[in-house]
């Protein structure tokens, strides 16, 4: 009905006896959601007020809800949350998971495949330990220590049992891993194929069907993605695998290595192929599958209290005026139109409705200095400007309010640099003493606020109301970033490109002028020591070398030139001392690494920019490698060490003494049409063919290794599965990973330090290799016999000897050989024994046998390695005759 409304309105319409009108439809493209909240003055995650008198009591047939009642919009009383009213609400969370029986080589399907278990943990908001832990599992289930069993023999019972649960437990928010895509739809999709119609009212309102759509989601800063899209109204879906996808930048998004690297733990990883052989057999399979379904609800619980996700949410919701789900599922752009809509109506003033145009309309961005590269042996101060395009749009007035036209110049009369300022760019605004902006007065309020809520993180004791307040300044920091960007997407609610382009060349401007004022200042002829130089420059930054050999010295000057600097802006425009690196080594434009120091007593930690030691796209082997040298380096100061260390993994790494686990690259599966053929992309066709079940979808990260192929084989088709490539005892080509993966970081590090001797790093004795025979295919392989060989001197063995462990000339020594291999047997299997002892522990048990295939987990690749070694070394203890 609305865009019937707009679009008669831009066509004009007939009144009866008025005549023809036609009008511009402001506002009218803003959501109902939105509106009703900016109109109200409520924000997300927020206190709300119903006064007494105001409202009346309703008959509670209608919805789930404890009360039900009716007000009027407007007596609805929204507090700001501040103070008292910036405590969290008790809210009730559930955390889910549920488990089904495939078939084998087939992804689960609704239709087919029963729901054999759905495991359940309830938590308050703010309690560490949850209140309710319960599983219902289809058939029998022995007994779990903590948790509530409840069984079912009929699979629509139990999950009508459990949709009643839910309206029972009544949770605000349900959270989980993956169950937006998976978990929820399925359970849905179940539920319809059994009939069960009483299932599909999870809500809270009572006569509302929970259905399952779909949503596209597209945004610069988190790309696109296409999910599932689910109704539940009254209750907040916070799938936090979408978060962790969203907010971090992991090699791989499995419960497993998320848990692993945010809770330090792993969990047994029981796979699709044997899950319904574990629902058959006994009460005790069943329980040990319930185990590791419980644990799967409770780690996203543990990982939203560890990584305070939710705190974090409802903060950002709460500061930018959204809806916790809005910010879950939408991009920065309504954040910012929120605020927008709130500050302009408090002004009178309206916001109008631009059609997306798109185009190719581009601004130049932020000036990069080049740099000086080199390894710098004393301290380089590091200069920051304090919210960098905020402050500028503060300082310049630039807004769509204040913007002018040659016209309007002209028709007010107003003077160059007394009413309005000239950008770079040439567009003009007017001054704040016209008329204060209405994006610098947003601003100005996110950042007034910020630094309120550091200033109470201070004095709070509180843990919790300290996590809240942290949540907090992150909120309005990430919020202020936002705005200069939302002036500048084309695609976006209110694009302006004087304005973006305008901040961006004040920012270049003011880049550049640091430059000139710390290296005309700091000179011999002012009576310092040296003549400072900028070293290198990047955005909101400057590094410079005052070429004093002492911290303390560099500190004092870096903290007397931002001062210095700071003078020569319009307030709130702030260049700060941040830091220190020493040493400090500059590889390239947004490379280098450095020590980083904030106090002279001890440095904070090695940091690193644009270096394979953050990178997702090689092997873990390399930022091993990167951190250790870097350590070595810059830290130990050990050069020699570093350069020995280099040589000893490249080493090992040809001799085959590397764990798989260190080699394993992953690259996410994007899109289904790539340019050119891509390894994990071709991999993961194959990976299709063998067991559709199991192969990687869209979105996933595929893990593959590089193995040995034929002669000129290309990348992408040695390409291989881990998991395949153990089992088949497939070789590794250990040359790929050298050249393709560790020369060039290396590279990069020792060169400033090395120079021309770089090169000695993969060149010389230590890069001696094992000979390992690459797959053989092709028309000559069906006529190759394997010969065994002799266990001493490894000459072929003749057929009479072929079975035998060593050939005529060496049976004398025959006992030795034989101590020699038990003597590795037993290593071998004791090797083996440690680690299958570490997954049983892992496991939760030391009786079951080892079933995980966690192949995010080292130890996982290391017990598959053990093993298939042990079996090799076992075939070679079969050899020997033991009548002698």
């Amino acid at each position: 009905l609305q865009r019937q409304v707009v679009q008669a309105v831009k066509r004009g319409f007939v009144v009866p006896n008025a005549g023809h009108y036609t009008g511009t439809p402001y506002e009218s493209n803003l959501e109902f959601t939105i509106r009703f909240m900016v109109d109200t003055g409520i924000v997300g995650a927020s206190w709300v007020e119903l006064p007494a008198g105001k409202y009346s009591m309703r008959p509670g047939n209608n919805t789930f809800c404890q009360y039900e009642v009716s007000v009027d919009y407007k007596d609805l009383i929204a507090h700001e949350p501040v103070g008292e009213w910036s405590k969290m609400a008790p809210l009730r969370i559930l955390s889910l998971d549920i488990e089904c029986a495939g078939r084998a080589g087939i992804f689960p399907e609704a239709k087919i495949d029963p729901v054999i278990q759905i495991a359940n943990v309830v938590t308050i908001q703010g309690q560490k330990q949850p209140f309710i832990r319960n599983v219902f599992t289809l058939d029998t289930c022995a007994p779990i220590p903590g948790v509530h069993v409840l069984s079912f023999q009929k699979e629509a019972d139990m999950l009508l049992k459990w949709a009643e649960f839910v309206q029972a437990c009544d949770p605000d928010i349900v959270i989980g891993y993956n169950t937006t895509d998976f978990d929820l739809p399925y359970l849905l999709d179940r539920a319809d194929a059994l009939g069960a119609n009483r299932f599909p009212f999870l809500g809270r309102v009572r006569d509302i069907k929970t259905n399952v759509g779909t949503s596209r989601f597209s945004s610069k800063a988190y790309g696109s993605r296409e999910s599932k899209d689910i109704n539940m109204e009254g209750r907040v879906q916070y799938d936090v695998l979408a978060v962790m996808r969203r907010e971090y930048k992991l090699r791989s998004f499995s419960l497993n290595a998320v848990s692993a690297k945010f809770l330090g733990e792993q969990k047994e990883d029981v796979p699709y192929s044997i899950i319904s052989d574990l629902q058959r057999e006994s009460p005790e399979t069943r329980r040990r599958l319930a185990v590791y379904c419980v644990k799967d609800a409770l780690l996203p619980q543990r990982l939203v209290d560890k990584l305070m996700l939710l705190i974090n949410a409802m903060e950002m919701a709460r500061v930018t005026g959204v809806t916790v789900n809005y910010h879950m599922t939408r991009g920065q752009q309504i954040k910012v139109v929120s605020q927008l809509y709130r500050h302009s109506s408090r002004q009178d003033l309206v916001v109008p409705v631009i059609e997306s145009q798109g185009g190719d309309n581009q601004y130049e961005g932020a000036t990069v200095i080049d740099p000086k590269r080199g390894y710098y042996d004393i301290p380089i101060a590091t200069l920051d400007f304090a919210s960098l395009y905020p402050s500028i749009m503060m300082a310049h007035n630039l807004c769509y309010t204040t913007l002018l036209n040659r016209h309007t110049i002209d028709r007010l009369g107003l003077v160059k640099d007394v009413d309005y300022t000239v950008t770079p760019t040439n567009d003009c605004f007017a001054k704040s003493s016209k008329r204060v902006g209405l994006l610098p007065h947003i601003l100005k309020e996110l950042l007034s606020a910020r630094k309120q809520a550091k200033a109470d993180m201070k004095k709070e004791t509180d843990p919790f109301k300290i996590q809240v307040l942290n949540g907090r300044q992150l909120a309005l920091k990430i919020s202020a970033n936002s705005v200069y960007g939302f002036t500048g997407a084309l695609n976006g609610r209110l694009p302006c490109l004087q304005i973006s382009a305008s901040v961006t060349a004040f920012g270049r401007n003011m880049i550049d002028q640091t430059m000139q004022a710390v290296e005309r200042q700091y000179t011999v002829a002012n009576g310092y020591s040296h003549d400072a130089v900028v070293i290198y420059g990047d955005t909101d930054s400057v590094m410079v070398k005052f070429g004093v050999d002492k911290l303390d010295e560099a500190m004092k000057l870096g903290q007397e030139a931002a001062d210095f600097v700071t003078k020569k802006f319009i307030s709130p425009i702030k260049l700060e001392f941040e830091k220190v690196y020493f040493p400090y080594l500059l590889i390239n434009k947004k490379r280098y690494a450095g020590l980083y120091w904030t106090k002279t007593e001890n440095y904070d930690k090695l940091d690193t920019t644009g270096l394979e030691t953050v990178r997702r796209d090689n092997c873990p082997l390399v930022p091993l490698v990167l951190n250790t040298c870097l350590t070595m380096l810059l830290i130990d100061r050990n050069v020699d060490g570093a350069v020995e260390y280099t040589k000893g993994v490249i080493a090992d790494l040809l001799q085959n003494k590397i764990d798989l686990s260190m080699l394993v690259i992953t690259k996410q599966l994007s899109k289904t049409d790539y340019a050119g053929k891509q390894a994990h992309v071709e991999l993961a066709n194959r990976m299709r063919k063998r067991d559709p079940g199991s192969a990687p979808q869209l979105g996933d990260r595929v893990p593959y290794v590089i193995i040995k192929g034929t002669k000129n084989a290309k990348t992408y088709e040695k390409a291989e599965d881990p998991i395949y490539v153990l089992d088949n005892n497939l070789p590794i080509d250990a040359n790929y990973y050298v050249e393709h993966q560790l020369v060039n970081p290396l590279t990069r590090i020792f060169e400033p330090i090395l120079g021309s001797k770089v090169t000695s790093l993969f060149k010389g004795s230590h890069t001696r290799t094992i000979h390992v025979a690459a797959p053989t295919t092709g028309a000559m392989a069906r006529f190759m016999v394997k010969t065994n060989t002799c266990l001493a001197c490894k000459t072929p063995l003749n057929k009479e000897y072929q079975h035998k462990a060593v050939c005529r000339h060496c049976e004398d020594r025959l006992p030795e050989i034989y101590v020699r291999n038990m003597d590795t047997m037993r290593e071998l299997e004791m090797r083996f024994s440690r680690l299958w002892t570490e997954c049983q522990r892992c496991q939760g048990s030391v009786n079951n046998e080892v079933v995980c295939t966690n192949s995010d987990c080292p130890i996982f690749y290391m017990r598959k390695k053990a093993q298939k070694d042990a079996g090799e070394q076992a075939k070679v203890m079969d050899r020997f005759d033991y009548s002698w």
